[in-house]
C-alpha cells in the first residue's frame, strides 16, 4: 500500500564530526521537488553536499537521486532505498552534509545517509493510502441513526451531515467493505438508495479526519 507524507519530517545526526541534516516533504511534481532542492541548497550554501532522492507517482513514475559529489552510490541511492522500502510516493528526501574532516568510507556514508533519511521519515507524519467510495444519500431521521451505526460497524467515516426535511449524509467506506455496507444500506432504506451518489476516491484518515489524496 502506498504511503504519503502529510507533515514534513526533519532529522540531524553527527557521525565522526560530520553533521547530517535530513528533510522529507511531500511534493506533487518533479518541478516542485527540484524547487525544494534548490531552496535547501540555497539555505545550506556552505555545506559540502546536498544529496537527495524523490519519487513522483503517476502514469509513468519518476525516480531520481543525486550523490552531489559524494562517491557514486553512497548517498542518493541509500536515500532512494528508504523511500522505496517504505513505499512512500510523492516525496523528496534531502540530506545535507557538513564535512567534519574525517573520511567515513563508502560503507560509512551509505549508513549515514540511510540513517539520517530513516530518522526524517520517523519524525514525519506519514499516512497509508486507502481506496474507497464516498457515498452521499438522503435519509429520514429514523434511518439516519441506523446508517451511522452500520457505518461504524465497517470502520467507515462520516464526512458531513446536513439536517433539513431529511438528513443528507456524506460517508466514506473502504473498498473491501463497500459491498457489505451497500447491502445494509439497501436493507435500512428498504431499497431506496437509487438517488444516492457514489464517487471512487483515494484517501486516508488522520486523527479521525478524512483526507482526500
Amino acid at each position: 500500500m502506498n504511503k504519503y507524507v502529510l507533515k514534513e519530517g526533519h532529522s540531524e545526526i553527527i557521525i565522526n564530526k560530520s553533521r547530517f541534516i535530513g528533510l522529507i516533504k511531500n511534493v506533487e511534481s518533479e518541478e516542485e521537488a527540484l524547487s525544494l532542492i534548490a531552496a535547501v541548497k540555497k539555505e545550506y550554501w556552505d555545506a559540502r553536499h546536498n544529496c537527495y532522492a524523490y519519487i513522483i507517482s503517476g502514469e509513468q513514475e519518476i525516480k531520481r537521486f543525486s550523490d552531489d559529489g559524494e562517491p557514486q552510490g553512497t548517498a542518493g541511492k541509500p536515500i532512494l532505498d528508504v523511500l522505496e522500502r517504505q513505499n512512500i510516493k510523492n516525496a523528496v528526501i534531502i540530506v545535507t552534509r557538513y564535512f567534519g574532516g574525517v573520511l567515513l568510507g563508502t560503507g560509512g556514508l551509505v549508513r549515514a545517509y540511510g540513517s539520517c533519511s530513516i530518522e526524517a521519515v520517523n519524525n514525519a507524519d506519514v499516512c497509508e493510502e486507502k481506496e474507497g467510495t464516498i457515498i452521499t444519500i438522503e435519509a429520514d431521521y429514523t434511518a439516519s441513526g441506523k446508517i451511522q451505526y452500520a457505518l461504524r460497524q465497517v470502520g467507515g467515516v462520516e464526512i458531513g451531515t446536513e439536517y433539513a426535511d431529511k438528513v443528507k449524509m456524506i460517508m466514506c467506506v473502504e473498498k473491501e467493505f463497500e459491498k457489505k455496507f451497500l447491502e445494509t444500506l439497501t436493507e435500512i432504506t428498504k431499497g431506496n438508495i437509487k438517488d444516492s451518489q457514489m464517487e471512487k476516491v483515494k484517501f486516508t484518515i488522520n486523527n479521525g479526519e478524512f483526507i482526500r489524496l
